[in-house]
């Protein structure tokens, strides 16, 4: 088959359009003919092997895993040993840890859900990392509902977008900060105000948000806690684009525990896991219009490498696609 891959770490010149084994489905796996695949920071962070921290699961010196991508939208092809709840022609989207830029990608059954009817096998390969990651951060961590006043800075991008969409469904009163550019955009999304970065600061109005979700990572703890009404709740979602060091932008969420010890507010760094639940429980948000996803930009197969160096400028208004 057909795939995205790399030997060794490095830009996105390190990719090439190449001639791999088709896998095979083992046990509790499903074989995914990919429809579409989704681009998220982890797969920039994989290609170029920083921070150094990352290498401890992605190979020291190169790619343990050659395919790139772990979002994926497609049709099953077939199912392995034990498995009993896809069968061949099945529309599923979800996740894999043997790369999704390919023609065929195994994926345990774990971490796969069927895709919603309404969504085109594009928008929902949009959906299993950046949504799932905004869902647990907004309804897990920061336990939103009814009467919340919501910040999510870096709310026209991949996580935000959806972010947005999610803390309005359950009842909050959300600000999004974001480029002026993109203002439009995020009011779409629901958002009830929108702080243009360029012109204010997230302290624009003093401690005034119960939960602050931070995807941006470019700002510093201090100023994201003057935000956050005391004993309210700050969440750092993702490291951002500073991959320097050996632990890049993630330093952040490292310091969290310790911060959350001294400071008036809570502050937490977010980890989502990639699971079907979270998964059928979008597809109930995105089937009854609650949740849509907003695509950026769609590649096609050959151009996946663009796809990367695009996401990796920093700036994409939602999700980047990759269709295969």
């Amino acid at each position: 088959m057909k795939a995205i891959a790399q030997t060794v770490y490095g830009p996105a010149d390190v990719l090439s359009l190449r001639e791999v084994p088709t896998p095979v489905a083992g046990a509790g796996e499903v074989l995914v003919q990919v429809r579409a695949a989704g681009v998220d920071p982890g797969v920039w962070i994989n290609m170029i092997g920083q921070p150094y921290a990352a290498r401890a699961a992605f190979g020291l010196t190169r790619p343990k895993v050659a395919v790139r991508g772990r979002a994926l939208a497609g049709v099953v092809a077939s199912v392995g040993p034990g498995v009993t709840g896809f069968a061949p022609g099945d529309e599923v989207y979800g996740t894999t840890g043997r790369g999704s830029f390919a023609e065929f990608a195994a994926a345990p059954v774990g971490r796969l859900a069927r895709k919603p009817a309404s969504l085109s096998f594009a928008q929902a390969a949009a959906v299993p990392i950046s949504a799932v990651t905004a869902l647990v951060g907004v309804r897990d961590v920061g336990e939103v509902r009814a009467g919340h006043r919501v910040m999510v800075i870096g709310a026209a991008g991949g996580i935000g977008s959806y972010a947005v969409q999610i803390a309005k469904a359950r009842g909050a009163t959300v600000t999004g900060v974001c480029g002026g550019g993109k203002a439009a955009l995020v009011r779409s999304l629901g958002a009830d105000d929108v702080i243009d970065y360029t012109v204010a600061e997230v302290d624009r109005d003093g401690a005034a948000y119960d939960v602050v979700i931070d995807t941006a990572g470019c700002r510093p703890l201090s100023l994201l806690r003057r935000a956050v009404v005391p004993g309210g709740l700050l969440i750092l979602a993702g490291g951002g684009h500073d991959a320097g060091g050996l632990f890049g932008g993630y330093t952040r969420q490292m310091r969290a525990p310790f911060v959350s010890m001294f400071a008036r507010q809570w502050v937490r760094g977010l980890v989502a896991g990639e699971r079907a639940a979270e998964l059928d429980d979008l597809t109930e948000l995105i089937e009854s219009g609650a949740v849509t996803p907003v695509i950026d930009r769609v590649y096609p197969f050959a151009e996946a490498p663009d796809a990367i160096r695009y996401l990796a400028q920093g700036h994409p208004a939602g999700k980047v696609v990759v269709t295969v």
